[in-house]
């Protein structure tokens, strides 16, 4: 296999990248963009040598516990779960929650062989067992393998009497009912609150 096979190869192993798009992505970096190969090169060599997972909240950090974590300002009484640590940024950047995190690194996946051990849910279990944290909250996706994996932690946390919520599901913010599916506003209608 050729470099040049061997680098679109590699290109693939991005999420929705096919044989096509690592091609072109192969051929803008080596023709088009030399210093931007080099740069995310080195970026890439630099975060597979120094990043490694946060011993509280297993999010990606260089220091043992990353500065979330570290930081008095968040309440550290609740936790809440998320897949992946593009959701935590999704959660942050509603400056709507003052507690701290939990990051999976996935959800539970029988048939790609992902289960509660793959997960780590031994050390998420421990953490949201230590004394200091009063709830838990549940923030996977709303899809077959997130509600499977929020169903298990919340067995798992409620048989030793931590308090686990779910974050609701519902109409979007400035959405219109005419334009949202119907199992989205049947859920909305079941998860309504008193006003």
């Amino acid at each position: 296999m050729s470099r040049l096979d061997t680098l679109i190869e590699a290109l693939r192993c991005l999420p929705g990248v096919g044989p096509k798009s690592a091609q072109r992505m192969a051929y803008h970096l080596l023709q088009r963009d030399q210093p931007g190969a080099a740069r995310l090169s080195a970026a890439l060599s630099e975060a597979l040598a120094n990043l490694r997972h946060c011993e509280r909240c297993n999010n990606f950090t260089e220091q043992a516990v990353c500065g979330r974590c570290a930081d008095p300002r968040h309440d550290r009484s609740l936790l809440c779960v998320v897949e992946m640590p593009a959701d935590l940024s999704v959660i942050e950047q509603t400056h709507a929650y003052p507690g701290l995190y939990y990051v999976l690194m996935g959800r539970l996946s029988p048939l790609d062989g992902i289960g509660p051990r793959e997960l780590g849910l031994e050390k998420l279990i421990a953490r949201a067992s230590d004394g200091q944290v009063r709830e838990v909250i549940l923030a996977t996706n709303f899809t077959n393998e997130g509600e499977a994996t929020a169903h298990m932690i919340a067995e798992l946390l409620d048989a030793r009497g931590v308090r686990v919520s779910r974050i609701s599901r519902g109409v979007p913010v400035g959405g219109e009912l005419e334009h949202v599916d119907a199992g989205t506003v049947a859920q909305a209608l079941i998860d309504r609150k008193s006003l």
